[in-house]
């Protein structure tokens, strides 16, 4: 799956669970993401998705999870959270993600090759 925004186009890796394949079914899709607590970009999306969600402990910079069952969140910067996600997948190189994305609102475009 790719994630494009502006001039920026990353690849992610999808997880091999219903609520990836559950994604997908929903692409393409283009979404307005604001940024939230400087290490985010989150969305609310058409419907719910299936949940499996675990607490992660740390979160990684590239991680694609699903919070509740319908907010699709990118993750930008690697931090402690005790909250609980589903995750998605991942982008496969995140170096330069959080530069990438910028601070406030992205338009982001997530396609199936």
């Amino acid at each position: 799956m790719w994630m494009n925004f502006g001039t920026h186009r990353f690849a992610v890796t999808l997880e091999d669970s219903p609520t990836a394949r559950a994604f997908m079914a929903l692409l393409p899709a283009t979404l307005e993401m604001p940024d939230l607590n400087g290490n985010e970009k989150h969305a609310r999306l058409a419907r719910q998705l299936p949940t499996a969600a675990v607490r992660p402990g740390t979160i990684r910079a590239g991680d694609l999870m699903l919070y509740g069952s319908d907010t699709l969140v990118v993750f930008y910067e690697t931090f402690e959270s005790s909250y609980s996600y589903t995750r998605i997948g991942r982008i496969r190189e995140s170096s330069g993600l959080a530069s990438a994305l910028g601070p406030g609102s992205q338009r982001i475009t997530f396609t199936v090759p």
